[in-house]
């Protein structure tokens, strides 16, 4: 059984923005790391190339239009969210006893009764909806960026050296969380608002990198390597299971590799996501599967690997892929 889920995810990053997937501009040691540690998916695609049905389909194993967030990304403005009757991941490892939280970009609904806390998560830090959403954007009037902490504005980001705090500021709330719940098992999701325009990085990836993309994609590696160090440290390595993927395609600036498309297309470019599992000595290191897996089969693949079954009350459209994620011969 996996007693630790931890699920980094990028925010607009395409499928050629890894080293291990194939930049040359970009470099990604840490991820390069859990991608030599671990297996590689090359056909793993998101339910959506834009971010709110995308991490809908993630977090309930259900297409978009099933859990009616299919028509477009939601704004501050927007009443409507994820219905709290959904099954998500965080619903269905709480029910077996897994500390659950939430950090980063949450975007499911920022109205009280769909936040985070009302979707399974004990606890929420983050930002409700794009970084973009604050009053620079001409297209619509929004409000100062709102960072809360479960459902209390707790600071305002108002500038880009603001901007410029939040992976940092969601990963060290991770590692704590980590920390603090190490004894039991526990449910990480980490969602970046990294890549997401508009873009600025912490002054020491700003520093080295020849573009603020390429300095946002290395500290999103950073905080990975941040993860997988608190992991190693407090002895949790073996029996956690880290997956990193993103919520679509690349934005400009950003890569989808040999991939035609991009954000917003359907083509290949904006749904097929790099992803890696980190699983050590359970999940076979260096190994890659071209076998097509999709973020709606995380929810009843984490159900498997946690031993409890899925609702039976309601149509799951994800699968159970833990053989391929396990690298068991011949899995389809």
């Amino acid at each position: 059984l996996s007693l630790h889920d931890a699920l980094p995810i990028s925010d607009d990053q395409g499928y050629g923005d890894l080293s291990c997937f194939g930049s040359k501009t970009i470099d990604t040691p840490n991820i390069d790391r859990i991608a030599k540690e671990g297996r590689k998916f090359t056909s793993f695609m998101v339910a959506s190339p834009v971010c709110t049905p995308s991490r809908a389909a993630l977090l309930t194993g259900c297409y978009p239009k099933r859990v009616g967030m299919h028509q477009h990304v939601l704004f501050p403005s927007s009443t409507k969210g994820l219905n709290p009757k959904e099954h998500t991941i965080a619903d269905h490892l709480k029910s077996q006893g897994y500390a659950t939280a939430c950090f980063g970009k949450w975007h499911l609904g920022n109205q009280p009764q769909f936040l985070p806390t009302a979707q399974g998560f004990d606890t929420y830090y983050g930002i409700p909806y794009s970084n973009d959403m604050w009053p620079a954007l001409r297209r619509f009037k929004c409000p100062d960026l709102p960072v809360l902490r479960d459902t209390k504005v707790v600071e305002l980001i108002k500038d880009m050296d603001g901007q410029a705090t939040l992976c940092k500021k969601f990963t060290d709330a991770a590692t704590r969380f980590i920390r603090k719940n190490k004894k039991k098992p526990f449910f990480v999701y980490l969602p970046h608002a990294f890549v997401h325009g508009p873009r600025k990085a912490s002054p020491q990836f700003m520093a080295k990198a020849k573009t603020v993309e390429q300095a946002q994609v290395e500290e999103v590696d950073w905080s990975v390597g941040q993860i997988l160090k608190t992991l190693r440290e407090e002895g949790l390595e073996k029996n956690t299971l880290v997956l990193f993927t993103s919520d679509n395609g690349p934005a400009g600036g950003l890569s989808a590799g040999p991939l035609r498309g991009r954000k917003g297309t359907a083509f290949e470019g904006g749904q097929r996501e790099p992803t890696i599992a980190w699983w050590p000595e359970t999940i076979p290191a260096g190994t890659t599967s071209n076998e097509l897996t999709t973020a709606m089969d995380l929810h009843p693949t984490f159900a498997t690997l946690a031993g409890a079954n899925m609702p039976t009350d309601r149509v799951i459209d994800g699968k159970d892929v833990a053989p391929i994620i396990l690298g068991k011969p011949d899995a389809k």
